[in-house]
């Protein structure tokens, strides 16, 4: 028949096509471990450790002395440990991610580890379903915690498994490189100082910087006039094209928000954080209901419910959850599907950046814009690791090795331990 020739043709060129070798199913988990390292580091002593405003500081024994800069820093050096947590299969397939927090070690080692062995470490999804099921306060906090480092570890294995980036799993990249936002934590607020060094890191190519409030209602009209100085004098230091957000954690009140972004809106701000605690949610809803300024949080949003709360109350533009907190990568892509329902962005809080760059590069920009770059912490907090995601021009470049590629540095480690309890 005339009609079976181009379909015997096609089925012909089809054979001559190689088959496609799919991997093979990895053998169950079979070990979950944490290796601390420890080594030497130097660092500036009498610098870089101006404190911000906390919740507690109302009280006025908990309130710090105003801080200065030291006129003659010192070096010193010290010893230094982080943590990185391994998931092995039976064939020997691995997963590796850290630094983790001290927090995660009791919850992994006496509640989730023995639950993980002998499971697919290849599913993801259905591990922290079960694992957010597993215990009844598995919802927030320290649990939570812990199966963030489980799932970012894991996708680093599905990545080794697949040999692929994990960026590259989640359906990216959406861009080479990602755009980054110095994060000044522990500079100097003192205006002139803070401007020279916001000067400094606009011609380094911090396009975006976010400055932290030191001054909450237990420091009187003073200090709320000090956190303007602080806006005015930043502005004026960067000029108009440059991104400037200011983080009060968690340390006001609606009265007191309301006064500073009133004082503070002819600056243009991108964002104020954080002002309240993240159970103060009809405090956000007001606050932007009655300010120009975007208000942003989520940096201890715990899960994608308690994103959800505020996105769809209109509480706040920029939603900041955590993967190392939020429930990982696997949960801080539902928050962005969120977001973007939404149209808020979300821009994690960068805690560390690993998981949070992938998740990021494989978001449309319009969703995720930036990742956040933490300067005077990462200078030590990726101390053992080398080629890790460092900001040049203002930007991080994306690796192509499997998973996160996190490599270890192994001339910088002095001891290395099997952590247990």
């Amino acid at each position: 028949m005339p009609g079976l020739q181009p379909r015997r043709r096609f089925l012909g060129a089809l054979a001559t096509l190689p088959a496609f070798a799919a991997p093979a199913k990895p053998s169950p988990i079979a070990s979950v471990e944490f290796t601390r390292y420890t080594g030497r580091r130097q660092w500036e002593e009498g610098v870089d450790r101006q404190p911000i405003a906390n919740p507690i500081h109302i009280y006025g024994e908990h309130r710090p002395r105003p801080y200065r800069d030291s006129p003659a820093p010192s070096t010193r050096e010290g010893a230094i440990s982080s943590l990185y947590l391994t998931i092995k299969t039976t064939d020997g397939l691995e997963g590796f991610y850290g630094p983790i927090d001290s927090e995660c070690v009791p919850v992994i080692e006496r509640q989730l580890k023995q639950f993980l062995l002998g499971k697919d470490a290849l599913a993801v999804e259905t591990l922290w379903d079960q694992m957010y099921r597993f215990n009844r306060h598995a919802r927030v906090g320290h649990l939570m915690m812990g199966i963030s480092a489980i799932d970012n570890t894991l996708w680093d294995l599905r990545g080794r498994y697949f040999k692929a980036p994990v960026y590259r799993l989640l359906g990216g990249p959406t861009r080479a490189r990602i755009d980054a936002y110095g994060s000044c934590l522990g500079f100097s607020i003192e205006p002139s100082l803070a401007a020279m060094k916001a000067a400094e890191l606009r011609r380094q190519g911090y396009r975006h910087q976010k400055w932290f409030l030191a001054y909450g209602p237990g420091d009187g009209r003073e200090g709320l006039m000090k956190n303007v100085e602080l806006a005015l004098a930043l502005r004026q230091a960067v000029g108009e094209t440059t991104d400037l957000m200011f983080d009060a954690f968690m340390s006001w009140n609606l009265d007191y928000a309301l006064e500073w972004c009133k004082r503070v809106e002819p600056m243009r701000p991108r964002w104020l954080e954080e002002a309240f605690l993240p159970d103060r949610l009809e405090a956000f809803i007001a606050l932007r209901k009655q300010t120009s300024v975007p208000i942003a949080t989520g940096e201890h949003f715990y899960n994608r419910w308690e994103a959800q709360k505020f996105l769809a109350a209109g509480a706040i533009s920029v939603c900041q959850a955590d993967p190392e907190w939020c429930g990982g990568v696997s949960e801080l892509v539902k928050i962005c599907h969120l977001g973007s329902l939404y149209d808020a962005q979300v821009i994690p809080h960068g805690h560390s950046i690993h998981a949070a760059l992938h998740v990021v590069a494989a978001q449309s920009p319009a969703t995720c814009p930036l990742v956040e770059n933490l300067i005077t912490k990462m200078r030590w907090y990726y101390w053992f690791e080398k080629d890790w995601p460092e900001v040049r021009d203002g930007q991080i470049e994306l690796h192509d090795r499997p998973g996160f590629g996190i490599l270890i540095d192994e001339a910088k480690i002095e001891k290395k331990e099997i952590v247990k309890l």
